[in-house]
């Protein structure tokens, strides 16, 4: 007999319904499945229980979906039961951690377990039906999932010297060589203010710069001077959408002799790393964010926040630490 209680598997449940049919008791079921009896007793109590659309006996695979179900529903209101487990999310969730590093965290922390961010998550959208403010508190601000859009017209076709990102090398596809950077331009509701992004695809280390505008020449020249500080091991490739501010991308190889690649017209996902970023930086810099109102040293604090903080691709480092280590390996190369 096992003396630890487990979920039953739909296989058990079925075989519970076959034997109860032929009128099996409850302890000699248990002794069959190799289960205590109080577990069959339970299984037959919470799921044999007549309704106005269900008046039969047990039946296995109504179990199985009662029991899924109730398990979806009880991940809304864990945290609801745990009041000082909901508080620790919501003062994390305040200092901008995600639902998923959060569990991450407390998982390691503790050595097993404790929530899932999709716990999280279900009870943070439940709420929002209460118009309380635990979505607020979500990293992308929203009462909904899912995500609305539309395309626009794409500049690639007027942009010289344009390399698309088919002809970049394979080894940059993934994230396992560093040195494969991506740049973009987030933007906020006060018309012509715009953060210039770089993102290391490898250890998602983030660099920010404010250009009071965003021309060509000057987009090229912020650039530069963002990567200047970099190795240059540590500088192979720069992935850009088809936006007419990166329309001088040339530069950056006559300067400091790195590739530049573009995205294909409407396909952000090719370099969802710096996307990614952008909606995290988000968390602190909404869109409606004036800044003008922000000193470079705010922005910096802001930049360093993001690079403090553990990410569960980087088993639970720090971009800051992830790219450290990049530096030093280079470093220690002949």
């Amino acid at each position: 007999m096992g003396t630890q209680y487990d979920q039953l598997a739909l296989r058990e449940r079925m075989e519970i319904d076959l034997w109860r049919r032929e009128g099996l008791t409850v302890r000699a079921i248990a002794f069959r499945l190799g289960r205590s009896a109080s577990t069959v007793s339970r299984e037959l109590r919470r799921n044999a229980r007549p309704t106005k659309q269900w008046s039969g006996p047990y039946d296995g695979e109504r179990a199985h979906v009662l029991t899924a179900r109730r398990r979806r529903w009880d991940a809304r209101f864990k945290l609801a039961r745990q009041p000082d487990l909901a508080e620790y999310v919501r003062e994390r969730l305040a200092m901008g951690h995600s639902p998923e590093q959060i569990a991450g965290r407390l998982a390691l922390e503790h050595g097993r377990t404790v929530i899932s961010h999709e716990s999280i998550y279900r009870f943070a959208y439940h709420r929002s039906e209460q118009r309380d403010y635990w979505p607020r508190l979500l990293p992308r601000h929203k009462f909904r999932r899912g995500r609305t859009g539309r395309r626009t017209g794409s500049a690639a076709s007027y942009i010289k010297h344009r390399r698309p990102i088919s002809e970049r090398a394979p080894e940059a596809a993934d994230r396992a060589t560093p040195g494969h950077w991506e740049a973009d331009f987030m933007l906020f509701s006060k018309y012509g203010q715009g953060l210039l992004v770089a993102h290391e695809r490898q250890s998602r280390f983030v660099m920010l710069d404010h250009p009071p505008d965003r021309k060509a020449e000057r987009t090229a020249e912020r650039l530069a001077k963002l990567l200047e500080p970099v190795p240059p091991a540590l500088r192979k490739t720069v992935t850009l959408d088809n936006g007419t501010e990166f329309a001088l991308h040339y530069r950056l190889t006559e300067r400091l002799a790195v590739d530049t690649f573009f995205c294909e017209a409407h396909s952000p996902w090719q370099k969802g790393g710096v996307k990614n970023a952008i909606g995290r930086l988000r968390r602190v810099l909404p869109r409606k964010t004036n800044l003008d109102e922000l000193s470079p040293c705010q922005i910096a604090r802001i930049v360093k926040a993001y690079n403090d903080t553990p990410r569960k691709c980087l088993d639970f480092k720090t971009p800051a630490e992830a790219f450290s280590i990049l530096i030093s390996n280079v470093a220690l190369q002949p």
